[in-house]
């Protein structure tokens, strides 16, 4: 029976974790450069490597503050950081849109701007959603915050299209409407307060300890996970409108944004059922299981003979990549938790696999064929499935 203390207690959890998953929505903003990537393509007669560099302006920033960010959040608060995030991206939107969107350098600022917040944004939402989380769910609750985060993500394939059709209007539309849902996350989030899980008695963070924690095989190895995850991810999301144009003579700017739809509405289908599943099968057997569908999805792309089955194989990778990132996340914190500041920069910085793994992808695709860039990501997702067996010592 639900007593009114019981009561009392899961609605001041909701109430705090509410903003924690409007930020992973707002986290996905950061994600538009790879729908964009296959646009400016086309539009701008780019080579695969150059429509590499594009997705290079968006996650530059993991790499370099990350590590930075998280160890200034070990001293001010994740909470603080959180809305500083959301204040640098919400600039990065608003460039633009006062420009008039006339001028292409002034939308890359925009971009690194975003790619900024959305380090941040990063550094701080994923730690910060276990001290807003019950005891033993946080695998659960960090999968529903990659699922808002998925929502986010396909806004920036499914906007466009639906602006395209409907309204006459094209990518543009994304700048104010993103606006706006960051400056009401911002005000919500600061009107809330949170209570931060921190021990004591707990070593400050510092460039020291990071580098000494990185030493350990153990964080390298999900570290360099996290770095190869989600290269793959914003390799498939950039590269499977090209995929769906060589393979089945989709026209890119008509049809092809909706290889990328369906890859985000998979992701976004995956991470909703990985919070429910992960609430019985443990996070450790669930990345196994989900790796191993990944590869199969990718292997789907190389059989398929009819668009059918080629949207079905993409279907079957969203489902697969769906719930890596936040498995390989929790799965480290939760084994060293009294160093969450420090595994988070880490991780996060080693997002910068979606600025370098593309760059990799579109040399492999220029050098011998659109399908031999594939292999790259078949080789990312191998790494992770032979890692999911790795015991820790």
């Amino acid at each position: 029976m639900v007593t009114k203390s019981d009561y009392k207690h899961m609605k001041n959890n909701y109430l705090k974790s509410g903003p924690i998953f409007l930020a992973f929505l707002c986290m996905g903003f950061g994600d538009v450069v790879g729908p964009l990537t296959s646009q400016l393509q086309a539009e701008y007669q780019l080579s695969n490597f150059m429509a590499g560099l594009v997705t290079f302006m968006g996650f530059i920033m993991f790499g370099l503050l990350s590590v930075p960010m998280g160890l200034y959040q070990d001293r001010k608060g994740k909470k603080p950081v959180l809305i500083l995030g959301m204040i640098v991206a919400l600039a990065g939107l608003t460039l633009p849109i006062l420009g008039d969107f006339s001028s292409y350098e002034l939308l890359l600022a925009s971009l690194l701007l975003l790619g900024t917040g959305a380090t941040v944004l990063q550094v701080a939402g994923n730690p910060i959603m276990r001290d807003v989380s019950p005891e033993g769910k946080y695998s659960r609750n960090l999968s529903f915050g990659q699922f808002f985060k998925a929502i986010g993500s396909l806004s920036g394939a499914l906007l466009p299209l639906l602006a395209a059709k409907y309204w006459g209007l094209d990518w543009k539309l994304l700048f104010p409407i993103y606006s706006v849902i960051l400056l009401i996350a911002i005000i919500y989030l600061w009107s809330v307060k949170i209570d931060e899980k921190r021990d004591e008695s707990e070593t400050p963070a510092s460039f020291k300890s990071v580098l000494t924690l990185l030493k350990n095989p153990y964080v390298f190895f999900m570290v360099l996970a996290i770095f190869l995850y989600v290269g793959a991810e914003v390799s498939m999301s950039a590269k499977l409108p090209n995929y769906l144009a060589h393979k089945f003579n989709f026209d890119i700017k008509e049809l092809g944004l909706w290889g990328t739809l369906f890859f985000f509405l998979a992701l976004m289908a995956g991470r909703f059922l990985g919070g429910i599943i992960l609430n019985w099968m443990t996070p450790q057997r669930f990345l196994k299981i989900t790796s191993l569908i990944s590869l199969i999805g990718i292997l789907g792309l190389f059989v398929a003979s009819s668009s059918v089955m080629g949207f079905v194989a993409i279907f079957i990778i969203g489902l697969g990549f769906a719930n890596i990132f936040p498995l390989v996340f929790s799965i480290t914190i939760d084994a060293m938790p009294e160093r969450s500041n420090e595994i988070s920069g880490l991780m996060v910085t080693a997002i910068i696999g979606g600025a370098i793994v593309p760059v990799i992808f579109g040399a492999v695709a220029d050098i011998f064929s659109l399908m031999a860039g594939f292999i790259v990501t078949l080789v990312c997702i191998g790494y992770i499935l032979g890692l999911s067996f790795y015991k820790r010592k």
